[in-house]
């Protein structure tokens, strides 16, 4: 097939088939736009977990039952009715683990925003297209961790903001995802709380080579480690039982629950009533919002891509990129993100087509 998406089960995230999408005839207006790489992470699975609870699901409309996950990545223009997008012009941003996609652009200071009907209400962090150049060898680390690096950044100055919450400690589960791997970076870099890592023991010497986290401990030993107190707890694995046991082992020394992803997926959802304060759950783009506010034009990047640099430099050393083609690859690597079996050190990077 020259063009299909790849779609999953709402009902059954194993459920996953290529169905063929030939490309439509473009409106006035419009554009479509051949995906060319994009990254799959766990974070793709916790935009399928939440997907009707936070509106996923509907940046790319699927047939009835069916979901297209979103991917961050890079696609170039392959037709064109809008007078300020040519063809060939390239930009990064979200799209569905599809071949193409069909925008209704409106230009902005770095790219477009697609203000497609079914795309108005939604997040508009998510609709943003930035043009960049010709491919470049950066451009996977950028697609496997930009996207979760502001959600890190994000997550490290609500907490700074707050004064920590007066916790002398930070403790993250799923510390081994790219997420908490961002926010622990820069929670080290700040240096005002230790950072404490909760992993399993099968990632636990890849988590301790990082050099972010002050301290690794194994869920097993959650119980009896000793973790200085307060603690701020940043939940990334979104498993009940994990959540709880977190809240029992630390009751009223923990001075903030954040809940940010689903990295454990099928673990129980909905802990109940628990001892310490009830979680709440962290959304960037409500961060975003405020943030742009407060600093006003260009302060959020300005920020966000001081902290970036140093981050993404370092990369290389602790990220291995994974490359496949075709839908068969787009396949396989999905299972490995829904089995959770892919390796702690690896990032799977995907061109649709061969």
């Amino acid at each position: 097939m020259e063009a299909w998406d790849f779609v999953v089960s709402k009902g059954d995230l194993r459920r996953a088939e290529v169905v063929e999408a030939p490309p439509s005839e473009l409106g006035e207006g419009q554009a479509r736009l051949a995906i060319e790489r994009f990254a799959l992470t766990s974070n793709n699975i916790t935009y399928a977990l939440f997907g009707e609870a936070m509106r996923y699901w509907d940046f790319f409309p699927a047939a009835e039952g069916w979901g297209r996950i979103p991917v961050w990545g890079f696609a170039r223009v392959e037709a064109s009715s809008h007078p300020e997008l040519a063809i060939g012009q390239r930009f990064y941003g979200y799209w569905p683990m599809s071949t193409h996609l069909t925008v209704t652009p409106r230009k902005t200071r770095t790219g477009f925003a697609d203000i497609a009907p079914h795309r108005q209400g939604l997040p508009p962090v998510y609709n943003q297209y930035q043009a960049v150049g010709a491919a470049d060898p950066s451009e996977d680390q950028q697609a496997l961790l930009r996207p979760l690096f502001i959600t890190g950044f994000l997550i490290e100055d609500f907490l700074d903001e707050n004064a920590l919450f007066g916790a002398r400690s930070v403790v993250l589960t799923s510390a081994s995802s790219k997420t908490a791997i961002s926010l622990a970076f820069q929670l080290k870099q700040r240096g005002k709380a230790k950072v404490v890592g909760l992993t399993s023991a099968r990632n636990r010497a890849f988590v301790e080579g990082l050099g972010f986290y002050d301290q690794v401990v194994v869920y097993e030993d959650l119980a009896t480690a000793p973790i200085e107190e307060p603690v701020v707890l940043v939940d990334f694995a979104g498993d009940a039982a994990l959540l709880r046991a977190a809240h029992e082992r630390f009751g009223e020394a923990l001075a903030y629950s954040c809940l940010v992803g689903g990295t454990h997926w099928e673990g129980e959802r909905g802990a109940g009533v628990m001892p310490g304060p009830k979680p709440a759950f962290f959304f960037a783009p409500d961060r975003i919002r405020k943030r742009a506010t407060d600093w006003g034009p260009g302060g959020l990047d300005e920020r966000h891509d001081a902290a970036w640099a140093p981050f993404v430099a370092d990369a290389p050393r602790w990220l291995r990129v994974v490359e496949g083609a075709g839908p068969e690859a787009v396949a396989e690597a999905y299972a490995a993100a829904v089995d959770g079996t892919s390796s702690a050190d690896e990032g799977r990077v995907l061109s649709p087509l061969p």
